[in-house]
């Protein structure tokens, strides 16, 4: 049962239902189900990746260090909105509080923006170590990256806080429905009563921060790949671009769906493609990142076997 507040001429919304989920008897376990594997396997995939790059002195290097920052921050991104999706498949209670809607917008989109920022310094560590050998060893130092990863997170906690601020202060009547599988800027704000034309201005600063990382990565990889191509040497060629790989995927993978999702301007899609794309976003793009990172890389799959062999003689000796 939705709450609502009525005041003396309209009826206040404070809380939202998520009209979209199925209900139980209708095939929402069906759904549960292969959600909460992905779930669990992007948990574990990221978890692993961070304590086997924390664990191997052998890793201890930028790129691996943005990696490990990177598959943390999933962690925390995918479980803004999936949590709430499962229970949302499986109980009758499909609602979500204004707070609680406020909140799953704030810490997607920081989270989201941390890590396009931490994709964007990944870029830059790329560039300087296949185009500026000699000086990468004193330019990427471990107090640099560090700020980096300092950087990319206030970036992301503080660009969306205005946004956050602006709709909180503004009364939603009427329909309570959000058609879409999470909160998000679009379908709340198309429930307020009020004008909320200035969401323009703030999409446009949103777009301009998404095209400047989507640049700079993009512009960093031409670049890696003209100095790639350049190489005398096709073992030399060839372990570059096994190294840029996952990178240059998972770049791909997340300004593709964040492009899809939000640099659509005016046009509109069905519910099906509006909840097909936000499926990408959310749920398969944090899925395949640690598997990208894992399979793409040897000194990674090699450093996760070794992890695993250690387990086995660790819990061999334990018996």
């Amino acid at each position: 049962m939705t709450q609502l507040m009525t005041s003396e001429n309209q009826t206040t919304v404070t809380e939202f239902l998520f009209s979209i989920f199925p209900h139980l008897h209708e095939g929402g376990l069906l759904f549960f189900i292969p959600l909460l594997l992905i779930y669990g396997l992007i948990i574990t995939g990221n978890l692993m990746i961070f304590i086997v790059i924390q664990l191997n002195m052998a890793l201890h290097i930028p790129m691996y260090f943005f990696i490990s920052v990177l598959s943390f921050l999933e962690i925390w991104y995918t479980t803004t909105t999936i949590p709430k999706m499962l229970a949302s498949l499986v109980t009758e209670q499909k609602t979500i509080s204004l707070a609680g809607c406020l909140m799953q917008m704030y810490f997607l989109h920081s989270l989201g923006i941390t890590e396009g920022c931490v994709l964007t310094a990944m870029a830059v560590d790329r560039y300087i170590a296949i185009c500026n050998p000699l000086r990468y060893p004193t330019i990427m130092t471990p107090k640099l990256c560090i700020q980096l990863t300092v950087g990319s997170c206030l970036c992301g906690f503080f660009l969306v806080l205005p946004e956050i601020t602006w709709i909180a202060t503004l009364p939603f009547c009427g329909s309570n429905e959000i058609h879409q599988i999470f909160c998000d800027f679009t379908p709340v704000l198309s429930l307020a009563c009020t004008d909320t034309s200035l969401v323009v201005i703030m999409d446009a600063i949103h777009a301009v921060e998404i095209l400047v990382s989507f640049l700079v990565i993009a512009l960093s990889y031409i670049r890696i790949i003209v100095v790639i191509l350049g190489m005398p040497s096709a073992e030399g060629r060839h372990k570059a671009f096994s190294t840029c790989a996952a990178h240059l995927a998972v770049f791909l993978l997340f300004f593709g769906s964040v492009a899809v999702m939000y640099l659509r301007f005016s046009a509109t899609y069905s519910v099906f493609w509006d909840t097909a794309i936000a499926v990408t976003f959310v749920i398969l793009a944090p899925f395949l990142n640690p598997i990208i990172y894992s399979l793409r890389n040897k000194d990674m799959k090699d450093a996760i076997g070794r992890f695993f062999c250690y387990q086995k003689r660790a819990s061999g000796v334990g018996r």
